[in-house]
């Protein structure tokens, strides 16, 4: 190793060593793995705020830079709403744009080749708002999303000359890698998988129902060269009895080999919402719960092997790649909570790198606006706007923060570091806020992360800390700041139920933080993120537990990929009464009423979940002393720990 080098590589030596893929040298281990928010043309070209989203991954130090699931064939393989569809007239501009920003900023360019299959014509965990004709899939089938045809041979020779074309243009416009998506339940894997009996070449035998993926692999060969490089992300296993097991995806593997330089090793099917939380994995998984596949197929073939599954820590991707497991990491959701994972990692910062909570928060808000953003970093999908930097304060101000939750803990860090004086006035002994009884259960490691994260920042950035002292009007008179961010949280709602002032009656925070004070029994009032969270943790300490919701569903109100994963705990962990309404709690637990029926939910424990209000009183009050304030966070509108962070970097930023 040189004599100069960063800390970083010392400490790293493996995840920092450069590796030889076809005719690239990459710098390190770190690729950015591929993912593809819907900020796309309706045409399915790429945006300016896409093009600077992939940017700061490069930025960020990664080797390669990965833009997930371009469509060959548009005709018949989109599978969202939105994507990039390499087939569309004007395609190549941003595409030749992006390659230039992701080289400029140091990193190489790579880009996925997709097709949906029988998606590609059906609703699909992305794709819903759009008619593109027939679905085409292996063989004929019935879905409840609709009929599946059998795909023509004709048009399967169509979609493999669609690779090629696809994998061209790419080259030409300045990618030096492609990857083939033949994982996660999309065309390749359809055709791959035992379910696929067609009678010609194509199904059968597993020999057959590869050729689909082998012929494709050789028409984009074909079209790029001997040299240049080609991925193939393939499931190590698909979890499904109709899909490949362990054993037949390690055949497979070996079969197509030759034809590419890298696999890269995931698992499951996006369209199977308890496998997509395994496929990306949520907070019940360990991080790194899909490393063992890569190995396997890595013990099995002679081209080096990329592993995924939630990892963000530089250490344990060092210990990832020096035992042997896989010769590069790739990183999704970890990149959009902190881009700069690598760079932190090779100056060693490991201790500054924004945890991912694993929420889904990125999938939902792509689903749901077509953007994309993060709990946990306030300029993820900002990028376009935040590359142009802020103009310096035309006046260094005295600020006062009231409340040292993730809120004001953000507001203080962005305003202390823009030169202003602050003092950040916690009522209670402790920074952190709702971030300790949220951040209690078993699962929630990285909510404490994050938690320790920002009180690090918070005085790192010179912030003035005054504990156990709550900001009053008279507090803000005698303190007279030029500005005041109000960021106070909010009340746990106690509703005018009979016997809710009984002994044996929790709120949700004291039982989070303290579940010793409850009774083996334990009945949640109120099924929402908070209850369905606090029922698995108080079964993991040993709790019989019972929720009972009014709505029709437990977490109605969670995005659709994080309750994918959460709901199979909560079923494990809890009995489940929804459309059920509390009457009365009693000392033998809760009466409730159903379908006209009452009857009493035995418990021990009666804990009240029943959510949150914002104090608009005590804000006024505040806000009513001074000319200038931002008020932030729950106290402004209950919600979720984004909006905290996001309203406090930008009230941070205003001031």
């Amino acid at each position: 190793m040189p004599a100069r080098c960063d800390a970083g590589k010392q400490r790293y030596p493996h995840l920092f060593e450069p590796i030889r893929i076809g005719n690239l040298k990459l710098k390190n281990r770190i690729f950015a793995a591929p993912t593809s928010p819907s900020m796309m043309t309706p045409e399915g070209h790429m945006t300016p705020e896409m093009a600077a989203y992939l940017e700061e991954k490069a930025l960020g130090g990664a080797a390669v830079v990965t833009y997930g699931e371009a469509i060959v064939h548009s005709a018949t393989g989109r599978s969202h709403n939105k994507q990039l569809q390499l087939d569309s007239f004007g395609v190549k501009q941003m595409l030749a744009e992006v390659t230039r920003m992701i080289h400029n900023a140091g990193a190489y360019a790579n880009i996925q080749l997709s097709h949906g299959g029988k998606f590609g014509g059906l609703a699909s965990v992305g794709g819903d708002q759009y008619e593109s004709g027939p679905a085409y899939g292996p063989i004929a089938e019935t879905l409840p999303q609709g009929e599946v045809l059998e795909m023509p041979r004709e048009l399967i020779y169509e979609i493999i000359e669609s690779y090629g074309k696809a994998a061209k243009l790419c080259k030409d416009c300045g990618f030096d890698m492609v990857q083939m998506h033949a994982a996660h339940g999309w065309l390749m894997s359809q055709f791959l998988a035992p379910t696929n009996n067609r009678k010609d070449e194509f199904g059968g035998s597993l020999e057959n129902r590869a050729r689909f993926l082998m012929l494709a692999l050789d028409e984009i060969r074909k079209n790029v060269g001997p040299r240049f490089p080609i991925e193939c992300r393939f499931s190590g296993d698909d979890f499904k009895p109709d899909g490949l097991n362990q054993e037949q995806c390690i055949e497979v593997a070996k079969m197509i080999q030759d034809k590419v330089d890298l696999f890269n090793i995931s698992c499951g099917n996006h369209e199977d919402p308890d496998m997509f939380c395994r496929t990306h994995p949520s907070a019940f998984y360990p991080r790194g719960v899909n490393v063992y596949l890569a190995a396997g197929i890595k013990k099995a073939v002679n081209k080096p092997v990329a592993c995924v599954g939630s990892l963000n820590d530089p250490a344990h991707m060092e210990s990832i790649i020096a035992n042997g497991e896989a010769d590069i990491v790739e990183i999704g959701r970890a990149l959009l909570a902190d881009p700069y994972i690598p760079y932190k990692a090779l100056h060693d910062m490991a201790d500054d790198i924004t945890p991912c909570l694993r929420c889904y928060e990125c999938f939902g808000e792509t689903s749901k606006s077509e953007t994309v953003k993060c709990t946990v970093n306030p300029k993820m999908g900002q990028q376009l706007t935040e590359k142009y930097g802020h103009p310096a304060p035309a006046v260094l101000k005295k600020v006062l923060i009231a409340g040292g939750g993730p809120g004001g803990m953000e507001a203080a860090i962005t305003a202390a570091q823009r030169g202003h004086d602050v003092t950040l006035v916690e009522k209670s002994g402790r920074l952190g806020g709702n971030l300790h009884p949220a951040g209690a259960a078993f699962f929630k490691e990285d909510i404490r992360k994050l938690r320790e994260l920002l009180i690090r920042r918070t005085e790192a950035a010179g912030v003035k800390i005054v504990l156990n002292t709550e900001v009053t009007p008279e507090y803000v008179r005698e303190f007279d700041p030029d500005f005041l961010v109000v960021a106070i949280g909010s009340n746990e709602l106690v509703p005018p139920i009979k016997g809710i002032d009984g002994p044996n009656v929790v709120m949700a925070i004291e039982a989070e933080q303290h579940p010793e004070k409850l009774g083996k029994r334990v009945a949640l009032m109120g099924g929402g993120l908070v209850g369905a969270e606090a029922a698995i943790a108080f079964a993991h300490e040993g709790h019989e537990v019972s929720i009972i919701e009014m709505k029709k569903a437990i977490a109605e109100e969670v995005n659709s990929f994080y309750r994918g994963g959460l709901m199979p705990e909560v079923e494990k962990s809890a009995a489940c009464y929804v459309d059920t309404k509390v009457m009365e709690i009693v000392p033998e637990g809760v009466k409730v009423s159903r379908d006209g029926k009452e009857f009493i939910i035995e418990a021990d424990s009666v804990v009240c979940a029943l959510g949150f209000r914002a104090p608009y009183a005590a804000v006024d009050a505040l806000t009513d002393e001074v000319d200038e304030y931002a008020i932030i966070g729950d106290c402004a509108n209950v919600g979720q720990i984004y909006h905290a962070i996001n309203q406090g970097y930008y009230a941070g930023l205003r001031i």
